[in-house]
């Protein structure tokens, strides 16, 4: 998926958007999340930040209209936006809302 472009709507694996992203990585690993990364934040149970582990969900903003998966060494993999591919970024890179450990 990494380096996939961002794809509104697409859930892979030609491109896929956050939500996507995270609904297609789960599946690979036999497990089916909601569809929208307002819904995929109440897919487990929440932890903080600080006891984050890889496969974890992170939600940005108060809304979750955004949501990555936390890989480790205070890195997420994430479809930013469109025009950006799948990407690595630093988990603090937007207000985090919560961590959900699914």
């Amino acid at each position: 998926a990494l380096g996939r472009p961002y794809v509104w709507g697409a859930s892979g694996p030609s491109g896929f958007d956050c939500s996507g992203l995270m609904k297609w990585a789960w599946a690979q690993a036999g497990v089916s999340l909601p569809r929208t990364s307002q819904a995929q934040r109440y897919a487990g149970h929440m932890v903080p930040l600080s006891e984050a582990r890889p496969g974890d969900l992170v939600a940005y903003r108060a809304d979750a209209s955004h949501i990555a998966m936390y890989v480790g060494n205070g890195q997420v993999i994430h479809a930013p936006y469109p025009g950006a591919p799948v990407r690595y970024d630093p988990v603090g890179m937007m207000p985090v809302s919560s961590v959900t450990r699914v």
